[in-house]
């Protein structure tokens, strides 16, 4: 090998320690490259463990992210595990001993009281009260039906000749010679309207008590009595305009048609909001069309918010009224609050 190198020129040998040295070189890197793949790989492994078994906060923690000069030491580190996992199973401990244990609400105190008084049984003579335990229960008495019979006397006068016989006044009806009573018209609108009990379960319930009403003569008295909540009606109009700040949209929905059995027609509600006094007001129109919002809004004046409908443009160009949000539909202006449910 020596005598190898001893005849080659100078300049063979320059080329020689060349090749050599970038032989050199290409190992140091491909041994760099290694190292850092696996430091990458641990990286990875670290990284996933964390994500598996490691705290909420600790389970994104980027990899090369350089740990802060302040950072507690290993025993610092468990002994802080070992504390929160104390303090977290102290809490839960404490959480269900909570709400195992929620406690009974107090009965309402705007309720009459029935009070019901018990004594030992047996010879009391020679003892003395010490003391008493009270045990509420709440109840109620189930629907009661009666009649209210009104007797109207007659008068007449004693001297035959003299005309003028008097009778007592007939309370003013709420369906003039019907049946029904304030109370009983009442309970069935709420029932209908309210708590969504239709007709035809209510005259169950009456038959149940033995009272037959045919259904017809309950939808009469229904109709009827909604018929009298007019004059309501109209001041709930008046009050829904009266603070000068008015939100107005409508809602198509589907109505029985009762001329046609077992379909529906199209009908709108037109919903007015006065988030001032949070007062709502829902008018049904058979159409979409101008006259039911132009029944409803007249007189009002003030800021009208509305979408971009058309109908609503011809009332906000009244005189008195500012029209907001009208270029688009759903655009509000900035500071307004939307309807509730919008």
């Amino acid at each position: 090998m020596e005598n190898d190198l001893l005849q080659l020129s100078k300049s063979q040998l320059i080329a020689l320690l060349q090749k050599e040295r970038k032989a050199g070189k290409s190992k140091d890197q491909i041994l760099a490259q290694e190292r850092d793949h696996v430091l990458w790989l641990k990286a990875q492994i670290a990284q996933l463990k964390r994500m598996l078994f490691g705290q909420k906060r600790e389970r994104f923690q980027a990899p090369d992210q350089i740990a802060l000069p302040f950072a507690p030491s290993p025993e610092q580190e468990r002994e802080d595990q070992t504390h929160h996992e104390e303090r977290v199973g102290y809490l839960r401990r404490k959480t269900r001993k909570r709400v195992s244990h929620p406690g009974r609400l107090p009965l309402p105190e705007h309720l009459p009281v029935e009070e019901v008084e018990i004594y030992p049984q047996g010879d009391l003579s020679g003892m003395v009260c010490i003391g008493k335990e009270v045990t509420e229960e709440l109840e109620m008495d189930p629907a009661r039906f009666y009649i209210r019979r009104y007797i109207r006397y007659k008068y007449a006068p004693r001297d035959k000749e003299k005309d003028g016989v008097q009778i007592g006044e007939l309370p003013e009806r709420v369906i003039d010679k019907g049946i029904p009573g304030p109370g009983l018209l009442a309970g069935i609108l709420t029932d209908k309207y309210v708590d969504h009990l239709p007709l035809y379960r209510q005259r169950q319930r009456f038959l149940r008590e033995g009272i037959t009403i045919p259904a017809s003569t309950l939808d009469g008295w229904a109709r009827q009595g909604m018929e009298r909540l007019g004059i309501l009606y109209q001041a709930l109009v008046t009050d829904t305009k009266t603070q000068g700040y008015l939100q107005a949209d409508e809602i198509p929905i589907k109505v029985i048609d009762p001329h046609k059995k077992g379909t529906t027609h199209q009908g709108y509600y037109w919903v007015y909001h006065n988030p001032i006094d949070r007062v709502v007001l829902f008018d049904y129109q058979p159409t979409r069309g101008a006259p039911g919002p132009k029944r409803i809004l007249d007189g009002f004046k003030g800021y009208l918010q509305t979408d971009g409908y058309g109908v609503y443009q011809e009332i906000g160009a009244r005189s008195g009224v500012t029209h907001l949000a009208r270029k688009g539909s759903g655009s509000r202006p900035t500071g307004i609050r939307a309807c509730p449910g919008q």
